[in-house]
């Protein structure tokens, strides 16, 4: 069985809400913690818990930053005091921002994208997860390059640079390396309206970042008629990265199901649900056509011979695909004979009739019978006898185990009336000429090099 990691962003997506669900699906705390504790950071902890999102238990990755780091990011009242058209004052540089009863003088810090990536490096990480790190840091500098006008070189993030930023992208690429996850499926990414208040003013949603990485990785994007942003940059740059397909398998069992609880208290409650998908492997291709063919059989045992002989070239030349007879023994030890015919549906009411005409029998038994027929054509080979008509069947080609590979390889049968005809016009035995024509079939024998 496949497995296929399939997130359903009905809230959106965010690098907390990711990781929550991840570590929801089984991935190791102990890994993700030992992986995060060699990053060259500090000024944060981590603290997974439960919590319930929409009366459901999900599992909340917070990252707990101390006052000298703290990103407004993750403030809500700084985000959305002002999504119920209220007023948005930006507050002057150096004056804070005020949240509760209290204010607060914070410090955005600054990186460039090869600052974050020697933090990177310098982590304990496997190799798998520290590029997943890597390309989602990237398609984060790329968006936010795009937006700002600048090169990817001389970008520096304002939130993507803080601590929490950088900790949730190394820990979704931690966890998604542990759960040993190569196949994502995500069908599209729900996004709210209106807009946001940011280090550089206010925004529309979806954010620049956010559309600028929707845009330059195809991912499928739905407008909720709900305020708010529902889609963080940190999020859509995960999906960016992880994303191998946008349509779910037709078929699936769900092996695990995890969520990840978000931060944000919105119309939608903000929670992530993931799902460890087990697909049934596809089979190979078979070399071959597979449809449906009818056989008729009827017993004789009061029709003589003769009259069978020129049945069977009326069956023949009515459009039927075979005929055979086979002697039996009927009832009263009469010996008789099984008649035999298959045909397609289109040529059955025909040959069920020819048979009542030209035969003895008053009645007729049909089975409807799948078959698989090996694909052919005809051709016409030169030989030093002659022209031979051919058959050329493809035959499919079975591994040292059995399995059929999906491979064909083409044999030859000559066809007996051609054989015939060179025996009449040679004046040669069949047997001879068979053999020869088989010998001038036969491929090459390869060179050794």
């Amino acid at each position: 069985m496949d497995k296929l990691l399939y997130l359903e962003c009905k809230s959106g997506i965010s690098g907390d809400m990711t990781v929550g669900a991840l570590l929801d699906l089984g991935a190791d705390q102990q890994v993700l913690r030992k992986a995060l504790a060699s990053l060259p950071l500090s000024g944060y902890t981590v603290e997974i818990s439960r919590v319930k999102k929409a009366g459901l238990d999900c599992c909340d990755f917070l990252v707990r930053l101390d006052a000298e780091h703290e990103n407004h990011d993750h403030d809500m009242d700084y985000l959305y005091g002002f999504a119920k058209n209220q007023a948005a004052p930006e507050a002057p540089e150096g004056e804070g921002h005020q949240h509760g009863n209290h204010a607060h003088h914070h410090h955005h810090t600054h990186r460039g994208l090869r600052e974050v990536l020697d933090i990177l490096a310098q982590g304990e990480m496997t190799e798998g997860a520290h590029a997943l790190a890597v390309k989602i840091f990237t398609i984060l500098g790329e968006a936010e390059a795009k937006a700002h006008g600048t090169t990817l070189e001389e970008v520096h993030f304002h939130e993507v640079g803080a601590v929490d930023s950088i900790v949730d992208i190394a820990a979704a690429a931690v966890c998604l390396d542990n759960l040993g996850i190569r196949d994502v499926v995500i069908p599209v990414l729900h996004e709210g309206t209106g807009s946001v208040r940011c280090a550089h003013g206010i925004l529309p949603i979806p954010v620049p970042a956010v559309a600028n990485i929707a845009a330059a990785h195809h991912l499928p994007l739905h407008i909720m008629p709900f305020a708010g942003e529902y889609v963080t940059p940190t999020g859509a740059a995960i999906a960016a990265a992880i994303r191998t397909r946008s349509q779910l398998p037709e078929t699936f069992t769900v092996a695990r199901v995890g969520l990840g609880a978000g931060k944000r208290e919105q119309a939608m409650p903000s929670l992530l649900r993931a799902m460890i998908l087990e697909v049934p492997e596809e089979p190979v291709p078979v070399p071959w056509e597979e449809d449906t063919i009818w056989k008729l059989e009827t017993n004789l045992d009061d029709c003589t011979g003769e009259a069978l002989g020129h049945v069977m070239d009326q069956l023949l030349s009515a459009g039927d695909r075979d005929v055979q007879y086979a002697p039996v023994y009927m009832k009263k030890n009469r010996p008789g004979w099984l008649v035999t015919v298959l045909c397609k549906e289109a040529e059955r009411t025909g040959l069920e009739a020819l048979l009542f005409r030209e035969t003895t029998t008053i009645g007729i038994r049909r089975t409807r019978m799948a078959r698989s027929i090996l694909k052919r054509d005809s051709r016409i080979l030169e030989t030093p006898l002659g022209q031979v008509t051919v058959k050329a069947v493809q035959v499919p080609v079975v591994d040292t185990e059995g399995s059929v590979t999906g491979e064909t390889e083409t044999r030859l049968y000559p066809e007996y009336d051609a054989i015939a005809g060179l025996c009449r016009s040679t004046g040669r035995s069949y047997q001879a000429v068979w053999q020869q024509v088989l010998g001038e079939l036969a491929p090459a024998p390869k060179k050794e090099e």
